[in-house]
């Protein structure tokens, strides 16, 4: 069980193929990929991610725990970005390795979820409108009733 906040970039091959090595006993592993999406009008320029060190990566790993006591996982990594980042860049990555395919998507599922409304993460779009701070949507939080 593996949670990585990081400013770099990370080899999304690489870090699949290294998740799933060695994974004998899993019949399933699940991987998602979050990548920064432009806006409809195709004017975002860059998303600005702050955290804070530690406290970030405590949440995570909590979340974390919260998926393994819910399903059957026997193994699983977050990696979450920060920093400056451009549309069409990766912003984080959610793997689950488990002896069923159905445990490995719905905690797959849950940890995007749980991420996506709950990770203490601040993000700032920057436009040729100017900068704002991203909201919270409805929808994301909807999403976390079915947990």
């Amino acid at each position: 069980m593996v949670v990585r906040v990081q400013e770099a970039t990370f080899d999304l091959g690489a870090e699949v193929q290294a998740f799933a090595e060695g994974q004998t006993q899993a019949g399933a592993v699940v991987n998602f990929t979050g990548i920064v999406r432009n806006t409809p009008d195709g004017d975002l320029d860059r998303m600005e991610i702050e955290h804070y060190p530690g406290m970030t990566e405590n949440a995570l790993a909590g979340i974390e725990a919260e998926a393994v006591s819910r399903w059957n996982l026997l193994d699983s990594l977050i990696i979450h970005r920060y920093g400056t980042l451009r549309p069409g860049d990766m912003i984080m990555m959610v793997a689950t390795a488990s002896p069923h395919r159905v445990d490995a998507f719905e905690a797959a599922q849950f940890l995007m979820d749980y991420l996506k409304s709950r990770a203490p993460f601040w993000k700032k779009e920057f436009t040729t409108d100017g900068a704002e701070w991203v909201d919270a949507k409805a929808e994301d939080e909807d999403a976390l009733s079915k947990w």
